[in-house]
């Protein structure tokens, strides 16, 4: 339930709190501070509305965090809710969702990758992971990067000899693939090996994955041994490449912890206003890897509250085992674990380790997240000064905090694609990166000049409607410098679109390539100026080069993406009533879809699960005459 008090534009500050007090309940909920535009400004949740309000009404805040919040607040939004529990739960979601200024901000919400084994098929496959958990099968991680997964992957294969080709590859083999050559799978597709024995390499897979490595090796070593007393050598040599593998996945995990089998550990490093927190995955007793977050905090906020806020968010999309180890001690680690549970379907715990394994293990996450720190500030340091270098080179105020660096891509005119990246303080900002299918049924193929006006408009008029509606989507957020990746002709055109569109205050550039790409040659155009070079051994030449390669790698990706995704592309999925079976039958059937498309009637009813009803659809489809 919601409620609160009558507007008043004019009244801001404690005055304006005071007024919601009459209306507030003595209950547990969330609240929501605003300024007067409307955005949101601080998300808290309290055991008593009432009371954490008249705190703010009264005065009785002890920051000057917490006072220029209180300042700024022209109205307050409130949500009662069952218990504490649900309010925190309900903050966590509404703070990632809404990212007030005033709260911890994390800002990554992408998904952990698993590794998936695969119980829906005679012969389960083993594979990466990411998302939803629909696929019957059994899920190992978190992760803490796709790359981790991949090398693990990789190394699975040579030591189980499990397969990772698709349902649709495995049925239609008809002789062993590279990977059976290279001893990477055991080639249950073209019974190489019988569904009993790859069973047991299953088997296998499952024990090491759960944290059962000892047993495994141990009764490999034992086949191994008994191999080569039968003179069995190259069965053996087999098992010894196996064992060798398994060995290199274990060392290069890192620390192991023999104290416990599954827990998350949050470590967390304050130096001034930046924080770094090492998040370190352990799952069936091994170290499944470990991911650095440096949330965007506010000022004066104490580091039990960074870790609490940080770790609500962190969960609120996610599963929690059943440990927790921080670094700091949290006043409200017990509301926090009965959430996490509640969320989690089983018992949570959260501990600051003292002794033993569990407190080195955390020392040494420590260690990194300072050392984590130490790194990203001195880049930041780097990256101030590169941005006050290209201030100077382009005239601007003050160093620009967004930059969009634009390109297009295509072949002569094909599967035509426009792209812009995103970089600032903080480096390349992928999560903000944009691509546009190119629409215009007017443009000439392979006009670059249509292609970059398109783009450039469709991005900008975004910008003036939110402008308009007075309101902040932080991905399409108003750039301070656009760099189009061309010459004077696609300047020319960034220019005519500003002015079509009322774009005031974002400063413009074009950077066109030299003879030879990073030779230093490249020329520099702004509107009204006469075209300019960069020293070749200046420091901000090689990182607007950075810059317009970034784009470049980033259209060039999508286009071959799209292009990949036209080759593959079958006129058979266009027809209604056809799936996936039909479709293989009709392929296998005509051997081709142009084939299908030669069909007549009869031809096509003779198809095993083509009804006459059915084949009349696809030839009309075919023969629209």
């Amino acid at each position: 339930m919601s409620s609160d008090a009558p507007q008043n534009p004019v009244l801001t500050g404690a005055a304006r709190i005071q007024a919601y007090l009459k209306t507030l309940p003595d209950a547990p909920g969330v609240y929501r501070m605003l300024n007067a535009a409307g955005d949101v400004l601080y998300v808290g949740k309290a055991k008593s509305l009432k009371k954490r309000v008249t705190a703010y009404a009264t005065g009785r805040v002890h920051s000057d965090r917490l006072i220029r919040m209180v300042q700024d607040t022209a109205e307050m939004l409130f949500i009662t809710t069952a218990s504490e529990t649900d309010a925190l739960l309900l903050e966590a979601n509404l703070i990632k969702r809404l990212k007030p200024r005033y709260n911890v901000s994390y800002r990554d919400d992408k998904s952990f990758p698993y590794i998936l084994l695969r119980e829906d098929h005679p012969y389960p496959q083993l594979l990466k992971h990411r998302g939803a958990k629909t696929t019957k099968g059994v899920y190992y991680g978190p992760f803490a990067s796709a790359g981790a997964v991949t090398r693990t992957l990789n190394t699975l294969q040579r030591v189980f000899l499990l397969r990772s080709c698709s349902d649709s590859i495995f049925d239609s083999r008809t002789r062993p693939c590279l990977l059976f050559q290279i001893k990477r799978c055991s080639g249950p597709c073209v019974q190489r090996i019988d569904a009993g024995g790859y069973n047991a390499l299953v088997v296998e897979a499952e024990k090491f994955l759960s944290g059962k490595s000892s047993a495994v090796q141990k009764a490999m070593r034992t086949e191994m041994e008994q191999a080569s007393e039968a003179l069995d050598f190259e069965h053996a040599a087999h098992l010894r490449d196996r064992l060798r593998a398994m060995s290199h996945i274990q060392s290069s995990q890192g620390v192991n912890p023999s104290t416990f089998d599954e827990a998350d550990l949050f470590a967390l490093h304050v130096e001034g206003s930046q924080t770094c927190i090492q998040v370190f995955f352990f799952r069936a007793g091994q170290n499944w890897g470990n991911k650095p977050y440096f949330p965007k905090l506010p000022f004066d906020m104490e580091t039990h509250e960074v870790l609490q806020s940080f770790i609500g968010q962190f969960y609120d999309e996610r599963t929690a085992p059943k440990l927790l180890l921080v670094s700091h001690d949290m006043p409200e680690s017990g509301l926090i674990a009965g959430a996490l549970a509640t969320s989690a379907g089983h018992k949570v715990e959260i501990a600051v380790p003292q002794r033993g394994e569990k407190q080195q293990i955390m020392e040494r996450a420590l260690t990194n997240a300072r050392e984590q720190l130490g790194r990203r500030m001195a880049e930041n340091s780097a990256q101030t000064q590169l941005l006050e270098g290209v201030a100077d080179t382009f005239g601007l105020d003050t160093p620009p905090r967004r930059i969009e660096v634009y390109d297009n891509s295509h072949i002569q005119g094909a599967h035509a694609l426009g792209a812009f990246i995103v970089a600032g303080p903080e480096g390349f900002e992928k999560a903000q990166y944009r691509k546009f299918n190119i629409k215009a049924a007017e443009l000439t193929p392979g006009d670059d000049y249509a292609m970059m006006r398109e783009v450039l408009s469709r991005r900008f008029v975004r910008l003036a409607k939110e402008d308009a509606q007075a309101s902040v989507n932080d991905k399409w957020r108003r750039p301070d410098l656009v760099l189009i990746d061309g010459g004077p002709g696609q300047l020319a055109i960034a220019i005519q679109v500003f002015a079509d569109l009322g774009v005031e205050d974002v400063a413009l550039a074009s950077i066109s390539k030299g003879p030879d790409r990073d030779a230093g040659r490249e020329h520099f155009y702004l509107p009204g100026k006469e075209p300019f070079r960069l020293d070749p051994k200046s420091p901000v030449l090689y990182y607007l080069q950075r810059l317009r390669d970034e784009a470049h790698r980033f259209v060039i990706g999508g286009h071959r993406k799209k292009r990949s995704m036209a080759i593959g592309a079958n006129p058979l999925d266009e027809i209604g009533g056809i799936g996936a079976a039909r479709k293989r039958a009709l392929l296998q059937h005509f051997g081709s879809a142009k084939a299908v498309s030669a069909a007549n009637l009869t031809d096509l009813s003779s198809v095993e699960g083509v009804s006459a009803t059915l084949a009349k659809k696809i030839f009309d489809f075919f023969h629209p005459s």
